[in-house]
């Protein structure tokens, strides 16, 4: 093949979604650390079908603009570090190449080469070892290639196979991936994407992911409940929560699953409820009131995995402002400024709230809401200035994505945890201008130390501590420091490496797993061994954490 054109391109870009969506959870597997939060393969898979989506509706013969149509789609659709990263490796990919009505093999490898530009750019510290790497890589040989070769899928075929061998040294770049065993996950994704497109040169057929069943039934329940109230006021269970248990021996040997038994059990928590099961997961779409509550009845039976919450009653204000004449949007902005933050359970949502939050867009650790999700939650508050908090080192890339491309004076201020989010917000100034309360914020949050109490999904051994399966694991400002099945001898040692002598304030966001009487419990031992500080007790409701504590 000596040219390629925009609907070829398409058809490539159609199969490495495919290809990347059958392999997604293989994709989250290689999580290096063993917190239930593994989405990389989630993020990317969700990016790439957002582009996907983009490139099949605005294909043509120009490859410029049908690139250009996956950079968009990318772009919007980005979420996590990996989809960011993967957004920027196409959108340079699109730049080089906006006036080619087709590409010879130089210029096809030479778009690759653009794109791991534009990435390296895009990140302040490249770290090698990762999706970057493999990127960088692939695209080197790619152009070598093109020197002598000019047939496009042997060019495709070079990139591909130095993309699987670069996967391959990833451990011996980055430490910690040697250490637990596993290649770099963004990377492995970028090589299930560059799979699909050689096999759509080649004209060879990959099976095509059949998991749309439970979204068709999620759209058609939908279509049916919220859709259907004339006010948000009559909505009696306000949160869509979708999971998976994927369960486990340890569990299942006392407590046998049986399908009708799990949907009857559930019933009881709220309505439009969906279960779909096979011998090694159940996959449960329900709307609650109480989310916390769903999710800690599913992990009887294993560990949960895939979990999103939506805050419905927010979604049904949205659409019936959608609804609304035309003339609304031509109003003026309703508030100087907007502060969008990201947060996982109702009592941390609302916390935020108390304080000052305008829009809380329900995510976090297992699904982070995409850069067009973000730009919409500016939009929906409809303020002239925004300042975005993602409580997520996973989702600063696409915070920042959203604050380039909302059409308003927008700037992130790059909290990596709840803690430091609440700890931002109390600093805001609405009289100080958007680069001042950036600064001021980043500042208040720099002084917060937090921890975190998890269950390790799998045996590992990470900086010394030796993890099994279903222990609890501390975690000191994102690094694992013990491991024990003892929930309350893993909190009571964390305390240690998150207070100290010179700390004021200690904040407990008790959540699924744990108790009032624990949290109190875990209070009045902090007030025992640090007398002078105060401690505050916050219900967040969080999934996955039973505790996550700060001090500052």
């Amino acid at each position: 093949m000596k040219e390629l054109d925009g609907h070829r391109f398409a058809e490539m870009v159609m199969m490495g979604s495919h290809h990347l969506s059958n392999n997604a959870d293989f994709v989250d597997s290689l999580n290096v650390f063993p917190v239930p939060d593994g989405d990389t393969g989630t993020n990317m898979n969700l990016s790439m079908t957002s582009g996907a989506k983009e490139t099949e509706q605005a294909a043509t013969d120009h490859i410029g603009r049908t690139a250009q149509a996956l950079s968009k789609g990318l772009l919007m659709g980005a979420r996590g570090n990996s989809g960011v990263i993967l957004s920027q490796l196409f959108r340079g990919f699109g730049k080089a190449i906006e006036d080619n009505a087709t590409l010879d093999a130089k210029e096809f490898a030479g778009a690759f080469q653009a794109g791991v530009d534009t990435a390296y750019k895009a990140v302040m510290k490249p770290v090698e070892g990762t999706i970057l790497t493999v990127a960088k890589d692939a695209a080197k040989t790619a152009v070598g290639t093109a020197e002598s070769e000019s047939d496009i899928i042997k060019v495709m075929e070079a990139l591909t196979d130095e993309a699987k061998a670069s996967l391959k040294r990833t451990p011996d770049l980055l430490p910690v991936l040697k250490e637990v065993g596993v290649v770099d996950s963004g990377g492995q994704g970028l090589v299930f994407v560059y799979e699909g497109f050689l096999s759509a040169l080649r004209g060879e057929e990959l099976p095509v992911t059949t998991q749309t069943s439970m979204d068709d039934l999620v759209s058609a329940e939908h279509h049916k409940s919220i859709q259907g109230f004339m006010d948000t006021s009559e909505i009696e269970f306000g949160y869509c929560t979708e999971f998976m248990v994927r369960f486990e021996e340890d569990k299942t040997a006392d407590n046998p699953f049986d399908e009708s038994k799990f949907r009857e059990d559930l019933s009881a928590y709220g309505d439009s409820l969906l279960v779909i099961s096979d011998d090694e997961i159940a996959k449960v779409h329900i709307h609650s009131e109480d989310p916390g509550e769903v999710l800690s009845y599913g992990k009887k039976y294993g560990s949960l995995i895939k979990i999103k919450i939506e805050n419905m009653r927010e979604q049904h204000t949205a659409i019936l402002e959608k609804d609304e004449p035309a003339q609304t949007a031509q109003q003026p902005a309703k508030h100087p400024y907007a502060i969008i933050t990201v947060s996982m359970g109702p009592g941390i949502a609302e916390l935020f709230r108390s304080i000052g939050a305008s829009y809380v867009i329900e995510g976090g650790q297992t699904m982070n809401p995409s850069t067009e999700d973000i730009v919409r939650a500016i939009r929906e508050v409809g303020a002239e200035r925004a300042l975005i908090l993602p409580n997520n080192k996973n989702i600063i890339m696409a915070a920042e994505q959203a604050a380039e491309v909302s059409g308003i004076e927008a700037a992130v201020v790059p909290t990596k945890n709840v803690p430091q989010g609440l700890a931002a917000i109390l600093a805001f100034n609405p009289e100080a201008p958007v680069s001042d309360n950036a600064a001021s914020m980043a500042e208040a949050f720099s002084h917060v130390r937090t921890g975190q109490v998890t269950t390790a999904v799998r045996d590992t051994t990470i900086d010394g501590v030796e993890i099994r399966k279903g222990s609890f694991m501390g975690m000191a400002e994102g690094k694992i420091v013990n491991s024990d099945a003892s929930l309350k001898n893993v909190t009571e040692s964390l305390i240690h490496e998150v207070v100290d002598e010179g700390s004021e304030i200690v904040t407990i966001l008790f959540g699924e797993g744990a108790t009032r009487q624990g949290a109190d419990e875990l209070a009045a031992y902090i007030e025992e061994q640090y007398p002078d500080v105060e401690v505050e007790i916050h219900e967040g409701k969080q999934p996955l954490y039973p505790y996550i504590i700060s001090a500052e």
